[in-house]
């Protein structure tokens, strides 16, 4: 199966401080790809160098063939979705302006809009009661959906998700943990998926990425992580994750 995104010797350093060391990644089609590592290990910076958020200082990213350049970058946003933690909604904007907020920024049809949201509201279990709240007016739950939405809104052929779940209680991100895989496998999604947690990366990846002090420790299973760590980090990371099982 061909890789939809690559990596390709990208790092970057802000003064004296490496955020990520030359790194090369492959994120195959129709797979979650999952992100995990300590605080500041690199994770959200791989995310935003994707998107372009920031530049890289080597290296180059590839998107379905196409290098990603200053130039193009708008164009292939519109085939990226993106979810931050807690959502990342405007607050004065209500939870339907903030799901069409880039389909009216492009041009698209009110019907075609309309059919969309409904569409989308259908997919992610969000009631159309709600879509003339604020952010401020929902559970932090709903403001996901309304965020995942707004990220699926045009279709993207890749979903980045940067710790989408961090926030909520454990009855909260237990369902919309459920809810998100049983989405990303109906709708073949791509996906690359940051956590800290292993247990979410487990439940979600089919390739679990380790990353420590800004580059790629290891790859593979949590069973290849587990059985035939890289080094010692492997195993410490491993072993720290609560209620895990390790044998």
């Amino acid at each position: 199966m061909s890789a939809l995104f690559r990596l390709v010797n990208v790092s970057k350093r802000y003064a004296d401080t490496v955020a990520l060391q030359p790194t090369n990644l492959l994120v195959e089609r129709s797979k979650t790809t999952v992100l995990i590592g300590p605080s500041g290990c690199g994770k959200s910076t791989l995310l935003r160098l994707i998107i372009r958020l920031i530049e890289p200082d080597s290296g180059s990213i590839e998107f379905n063939g196409e290098v990603i350049r200053p130039d193009n970058i708008d164009v292939l946003r519109h085939r990226i979705g993106y979810v931050i933690q807690e959502g990342g909604l405007f607050p004065h904007l209500t939870a339907r302006a903030n799901v069409l907020l880039m389909a009216r920024h492009i041009g698209k049809s009110q019907e075609e809009m309309q059919s969309r949201l409904l569409e989308l509201c259908a997919l992610t279990r969000f009631s159309e009661n709600l879509l003339l709240r604020f952010p401020l007016e929902l559970s932090g739950g709903q403001r996901q959906r309304v965020s995942l939405m707004r990220a699926l809104m045009l279709s993207p052929e890749l979903l980045l998700l940067d710790e989408p779940l961090g926030a909520l209680d454990p009855l909260v991100r237990a369902s919309l943990q459920k809810d998100l895989k049983e989405i990303f496998t109906r709708l073949g999604q791509t996906v690359l998926f940051v956590t800290h947690d292993l247990a979410e990366a487990i439940y979600f990846g089919d390739e679990i990425v380790l990353m420590n002090e800004g580059r790629i420790v290891q790859k593979g299973s949590v069973t290849d992580l587990r059985e035939r760590p890289a080094d010692a980090f492997v195993s410490e990371f491993i072993h720290a994750q609560r209620g895990i099982p390790i044998v």
